[in-house]
């Protein structure tokens, strides 16, 4: 296709993986580059071929460490001095994201100072999946197309035919995500309020909403530790529902996360590929979101719309 003419693929270490996959379905090769490593631990970046007067398309999560976020710097950096005519950011995590505004005093604002560093940089355009924080779209001064894991978690969902299917939302931050799920599928929702004694340490929750009988899916866009929403899983079971599943797009899963999973009333989550799986877990499922931004790529070359590709409630 025409479309496709003039692109070029690219991808940092830390999404190789998924990069493949997404020139594969978008129908080209992975670009060739390679990253020189020094013995103290610097790195160096470099395109293998020439890239003057094409499109370049960068795939790099920004997860720790920073490592990541530098070497996708780097790469935008090089695209834009070897003369490439676009650079677009194609990133399926984008960290720091939680850093969204000053919630205490004398704190950075960490996802709008990576803002600054991408554009810095020389970023003409950033694709991405679930933002934490949808303002985080207007730190930037370049188009960013935010797009939904709920095109791949929808029907996944419709294929389980659950008889009793509610929606969730495993704190009250998230109720609106679990609202346009439930106006989607024709369904109602609960919420589940939690009290932090500390970052990552749920004190106590409470369920908002009538779980009996039902099957019920809390929806999420981060499982970090794992600790809010297998406190929820659990918590839903105790009230009476008949089983709980979760939709989450960034596996990000630290500290004892695959273990909380493991011994929970989960009868499966259902995650993307934005960030690779550190090990195996029986409840783990795990879909691709290649199709979804191979489809974004060739919308953005074809300037199709994409607003009305990534709509969940139509």
């Amino acid at each position: 296709m025409s479309s496709k003419k003039g692109v070029s693929i690219f991808s940092g270490r830390n999404s190789r993986y998924l990069a493949e996959k997404i020139a594969a379905s978008f129908g080209i090769g992975l670009g060739k580059s390679i990253v020189t490593e020094f013995s103290d631990g610097e790195f160096q970046t470099s395109y293998e071929e020439n890239i003057r007067g094409r499109d370049v398309f960068i795939v790099q999560s920004t997860t720790p460490p920073a490592d990541n976020f530098m070497e996708l710097l780097m790469m935008i950096d090089a695209a834009k001095r070897a003369s490439a005519r676009r650079i677009i950011a194609v990133i399926p995590y984008f960290g720091y994201g939680r850093q969204d505004r000053k919630d205490k005093p004398r704190v950075s604002i960490a996802s709008k100072l990576s803002a600054n560093l991408l554009m810095s940089a020389g970023v003409q355009r950033v694709i991405t999946i679930d933002l934490h924080a949808d303002q985080i779209q207007g730190f930037f001064d370049v188009p960013v197309d935010h797009v939904f894991a709920s095109n791949i978690f929808v029907p996944y969902l419709k294929k389980l035919d659950l008889p009793d299917l509610i929606m969730a939302s495993p704190d009250t931050g998230g109720t609106r995500r679990a609202a346009s799920y439930a106006k989607a599928l024709n369904t109602g929702f609960v919420i589940c309020y939690k009290q932090r004694a500390k970052p990552n340490v749920v004190e106590q929750m409470q369920l908002i909403g009538d779980v009996t009988d039902k099957d019920v899916v809390l929806v999420d866009d981060i499982i970090d530790t794992a600790g809010t929403i297998t406190k929820a899983a659990n918590l839903i079971m105790d009230m009476g529902a008949n089983s709980v599943r979760a939709f989450c797009t960034h596996p990000i899963f630290s500290g004892s996360a695959y273990e909380k999973i493991a011994n929970s009333a989960f009868n499966e989550v259902i995650v993307t590929d934005t960030i690779p799986l550190k090990q195996d877990c029986d409840k783990i499922t795990v879909l691709s979101t290649a199709d979804l931004f191979a489809e974004v790529i060739l919308r953005v070359q074809s300037y199709e719309s994409i607003s009305s590709l990534f709509n969940l409630n139509k």
